[in-house]
């Protein structure tokens, strides 16, 4: 018991002596924080300074965005049945029996490819506003060009740039801008698809998501058309090579589900999004967050400036 108590006070010391030097460390840097506070204040300040400047100079961007369904395919019964009993003679003759949610979800993946994309900014002819747009003129409801790279008065590129760029901005470069402007994405629980832009515009931004819209349902209705007639042609020359009854009926069975697939898509202008809620045209900003970004730049320059003042005086300590 003696020698647990001589251990236990001679202890007691050590513990009193750290926990006065963890005090005076404390206060010593409170100290040097507080000597150095003007430093601080000015380096803060021109951080803040800088932030207003910066938050006022970027354009407002503004996002139009819209709600789609899943179109419904027709005969998608009589596809799912046949694909139970001849999917291995469907998939050799090149005939999808698939389900519509593979056909959205394929319809997105085409919406996102460069191909689709190059053909749509060439069709609209939105390079400019894709590529050299500074900002938006409201009371004038025009997009302001950035001069350094494109006059809008003689519909010339007159940027500078080094090889293998050219002033006209590649469908390479096009592609990369439009996809950060694009965004699509399908709720798990419900199956929509949200389809959204952004752009200093607010009426390109809505523009551009009606267009979108349009175009992949076109696009895709043309390669579903394409692939049934293909897959038509291929059941006919085998229908004609054949005296087997039961091949024969099969046969048929396919063709007329590739005849109702054509003459659906050529009916129905939503093939395959339903569009549930349009794009309108965004009457307040999606970004940037001035505010956010001043409160991030104060913050910055306090603790750069903090840091600054303690390695200046630790530093000079040593």
């Amino acid at each position: 018991m003696n020698n647990k108590n001589n251990l236990t006070q001679a202890n007691e010391p050590l513990l009193s002596v750290n926990t006065s030097e963890d005090e005076i460390d404390l206060r010593e840097l409170f100290t040097v924080i507080w000597k150095g506070k003007f430093v601080i204040i000015i380096v803060t300040a021109l951080f803040a300074v800088a932030a207003v400047i910066y938050a006022i100079n970027q354009p407002n961007i503004y996002k139009s965005e819209a709600l789609l369904a899943p179109a419904e395919q027709e005969g998608a019964g009589g596809l799912a049945s046949l694909a139970g009993q001849f999917g291995g003679l469907a998939s050799l003759a090149g005939v999808n029996l698939g389900g519509g949610s593979n056909k959205t979800q394929l319809a997105i993946e085409v919406l996102k490819s460069r191909q689709f994309t190059s053909a749509f900014i060439q069709k609209h002819n939105i390079l400019p506003d894709l590529m050299a747009a500074e900002s938006w003129s409201m009371q004038a409801n025009t997009v302001v060009y950035d001069d350094e790279l494109f006059n809008s008065e003689n519909n010339e590129w007159i940027r500078e740039v080094k090889a293998p760029f050219k002033p006209q901005p590649s469908m390479q470069e096009a592609y990369k801008v439009f996809n950060k402007a694009l965004s699509a994405n399908t709720d798990k629980e419900t199956g929509m698809v949200t389809l959204s832009i952004q752009h200093v515009s607010p009426y390109v931004a809505q523009q551009w998501v009606k267009w979108l819209v349009e175009d992949i349902n076109q696009t895709m209705k043309e390669r579903e058309v394409a692939e049934a007639k293909r897959s038509t042609e291929f059941l006919q020359r085998q229908l004609k090579q054949t005296e087997i009854a039961d091949i024969r009926e099969v046969l048929y069975k396919l063709i007329e589900e590739q005849t109702k697939t054509i003459m659906f898509a050529k009916v129905r202008d939503e093939y395959v999004f339903k569009t549930i809620d349009a794009a309108l045209v965004p009457e307040e900003k999606f970004k940037p967050q001035r505010a956010l970004i001043v409160i991030l730049g104060v913050i910055l320059g306090g603790m750069l400036s903090v840091m600054a003042v303690l390695i200046k005086y630790f530093t000079n300590k040593k």
